[in-house]
């Protein structure tokens, strides 16, 4: 399944979905998506008038769904109710099974779908449920959870490695990484990004509008790094020597990808 470019976000930004009173200002805070929750932001008495708000208040541009995972008391209602607003997407939390994701386009038509990895079962069957999905995004805090795993940069290598790689077999864009919990630490929100970059990841999710620019920030490649692509770029065709390196058609496609991620983060912090 090709990149769909509706689900193509850098940055995006969780909502709660009975705010509707920070709808309009998540749209505002140079967001390139924002995230209308109607799952973990959402307290479960508030549920069914949190998706009300949603049907019946004006949404941004940009805006997509999170709805509850399947198995709850919600679910349902959340698809038929998504099925029917004009928003780019919708979320599925708890994504562990591509034969579910299959069954819930039935009732979203043509609605892009990412689907949200929390679980060891996800991961297990992640590769599956890409080919079913338009998106992968990672929920590292929920994984850690149910597998009993620190939430330490090397307990969570294998299951980020293996979303990634299934996002590149089936042809997607490259995979969302989950939120970082800390929201008065530009500093660390940028280190989280750039080692999510590292691995292959193409954007993360952000709970506050003070993670965006760093955000962006960590997955823009350093500029030692676009700088080199920029020289390989003008290198030619066919195999030659630039700086004592030999460059032929796999570096060039390296440098094709800094370059065009330089340029998506520009973008997006154009407008952040």
């Amino acid at each position: 399944m090709p990149a769909n470019p509706a689900v193509d976000f850098l940055a995006p930004l969780f909502v709660p979905g009975n705010r509707p009173d920070r709808f309009a200002k998540a749209a505002a805070s140079g967001a390139d998506g924002v995230i209308l929750d109607l799952e973990d932001a959402v307290a479960a008495g508030d549920k069914d008038s949190a998706r009300n708000t949603i049907a019946t208040s004006p949404l941004p541009a940009n805006a997509m769904v999170r709805i509850n995972a399947h198995g709850t008391h919600w679910f349902d209602q959340d698809v038929h109710a998504v099925s029917k607003l004009k928003i780019g997407s919708v979320m599925v939390p708890k994504a562990e099974s591509a034969e579910r994701i299959r069954t819930m386009r039935n009732a979203l038509g043509a609605l892009p779908v990412i689907a949200l990895i929390e679980s060891a079962e996800g991961v297990a069957n992640v590769r599956e449920i890409a080919r079913a999905a338009d998106r992968l995004a990672f929920g590292y805090i929920d994984f850690s959870a149910d597998v009993g795993c620190s939430m330490d940069k090397h307990a969570l290598l294998f299951a980020r490695s293996e979303i990634v790689l299934a996002s590149r077999l089936a042809k997607l864009h490259p995979p969302l990484e989950g939120v970082t919990p800390s929201f008065d630490d530009p500093q660390l929100v940028e280190d989280d990004s750039r080692y999510s970059a590292s691995l292959g990841f193409g954007g993360k999710l952000c709970i506050h509008p003070k993670q965006i620019a760093p955000v962006l920030a960590g997955f823009r490649p350093p500029q030692k790094d676009i700088d080199w692509a920029a020289k390989i770029a003008n290198s030619g065709d066919g195999a030659v020597s630039v700086d004592g390196m030999m460059v032929d058609a796999p570096v060039r496609l390296r440098a094709a990808r800094i370059l065009a991620a330089a340029k998506a983060c520009d973008a997006a912090s154009r407008t952040a």
